[in-house]
């Protein structure tokens, strides 16, 4: 659990108490969560003491750390969603309410579903290089929390006029495509903040990551990209290239800030990123019969 995420902690833990009460689960261990461990040292250790499942209660942030100490441990993961994003939670369709965040845990269904890596860092959502990340890095937390996800659209604006950045993508090791690009986006589900789908084909369990590369270079081109994008068109534009792979190699220069997950991770140590696919790695609770 996310501490700061929660404005009652007693309160809150007293209503997942009662909720799992009700379908015959003991009161669950509590871990919360800190600046300098998101989640990740907390979920291993609930692995450890023999947890038959583990619930993220935060974030995008804290779903994120919940998934890397899960994967490959056969234990699954079950979201409460609280914060302003809920990235996963909306892609996939899944409850928000708490009630039935709950009953999907304990009676849903067990999904597994594909984990990007970004130079060793998980993800279940999206990673982003460039324009991406800096509007992520320009948004306070005190102002998602009072306007939610519109507080994203100041951080854009703010970055619209940054110069883009040399780009070199090498895919499943065959494909090479070199742009000078404002934003490169790696995706394992499409939808963003505002149910913008910028990757409309998807799939969090196809073994695959989605890539989308904007290289809008006038504001006639951006029109362009916006238009791009809402319709969801699956025209060729240079302007907003998707393509999927397994696996690439992203060489940029000059270096510029990255994200993952809706957490900006600072500038690239390296002007090489590796991205790859850990296929089915991670365990997830859906409802019964959803298919997002």
């Amino acid at each position: 659990m996310n501490p700061t995420k929660v404005s009652d902690l007693d309160r809150h833990r007293a209503e997942v108490t009662a909720e799992l009460a009700i379908y015959g689960w003991d009161e669950p261990l509590w871990l919360e969560t800190t600046a300098e461990d998101p989640g990740v040292g907390m979920t291993k250790q609930a692995v450890a003491e023999g947890a038959d499942l583990v619930f993220a209660s935060g974030g995008d942030g804290t779903v994120r750390a919940c998934a890397e100490g899960l994967m490959g441990t056969g234990v699954p993961l079950a979201i409460l969603p609280i914060g302003t994003g809920n990235l996963l939670v909306r892609n996939l369709k899944l409850p928000q309410a708490l009630p039935d965040a709950v009953r999907a845990g304990v009676e849903g269904e067990t999904r597994p579903i594909d984990v990007g890596v970004i130079d060793g860092r998980p993800f279940v959502v999206m990673a982003g290089i460039g324009l991406d990340a800096s509007m992520a890095h320009s948004t306070s937390d005190d102002v998602k929390r009072k306007i939610g996800w519109p507080a994203y659209i100041g951080g854009l604006v703010k970055h619209l006029r940054d110069r883009p950045f040399q780009v070199t993508l090498c895919l499943d090791g065959r494909t090479t495509l070199r742009r000078r690009a404002m934003m490169v986006l790696i995706g394992n589900v499409g939808q963003v903040q505002g149910g913008l789908r910028l990757l409309p084909d998807a799939k969090p369990d196809d073994g695959h990551l989605d890539i989308l590369i904007l290289a809008p270079r006038t504001p006639m081109d951006w029109l362009r990209v916006v238009g791009h994008v809402v319709t969801r068109s699956k025209r060729y534009d240079r302007r907003a290239e998707r393509y999927t792979a397994a696996r690439a190699r992203i060489d940029i220069d000059p270096p510029v800030l990255h994200e993952c997950d809706g957490d900006p991770i600072g500038y690239c140590s390296t002007t090489s990123i590796s991205i790859e696919t850990e296929p089915k790695a991670l365990l997830l609770r859906t409802p019964r019969g959803t298919d997002g």
